[in-house]
């Protein structure tokens, strides 16, 4: 499994790029595995400002279906279109094309974010 080091990460196995003011989100090499063979993911918070750890959207797998995380507080100003007829891409590139959503971050709030090595540890790599 791949754990980019430019990435922090959380223990809901949410991934998190930080550009200035602006943050990409995604689900982990990790949680893609787990979840199998992902075909639908819902997010009606666009335009929404949310806090750390609120629900932002769902991922449904074959098997399952799972929330999706705020790693961060901020507010969501962009969905990833490529995913509503394309899902997979999370499960082929979670780190690239398969990104789900970019916020406007509140720079205050990065605390519980964790390192590429602690998210190792955490889920056991």
């Amino acid at each position: 499994m791949k754990f980019p080091e430019d990435l922090k990460y959380t223990k809901d196995h949410e991934w998190v790029k930080i550009e200035g003011e602006t943050a990409t989100i995604g689900i982990t090499d990790f949680a893609q595995k787990e979840l199998g063979d992902i075909v639908f993911i819902e997010v009606e918070t666009v335009g929404e400002t949310l806090d750390s750890g609120e629900v932002f959207g769902t991922v449904e797998a074959v098997k399952t279906v799972s929330d999706l995380f705020m790693p961060l507080n901020g507010e969501i100003l962009e969905l990833n279109s490529l995913l509503e007829d394309s899902p997979e891409l999370v499960n082929e590139d979670p780190y690239g094309e398969g990104w789900m959503i970019k916020v406007k971050w509140d720079q205050s709030s990065e605390d519980d974010l964790m390192s590429p090595e602690a998210y190792r540890n955490l889920i056991g790599q």
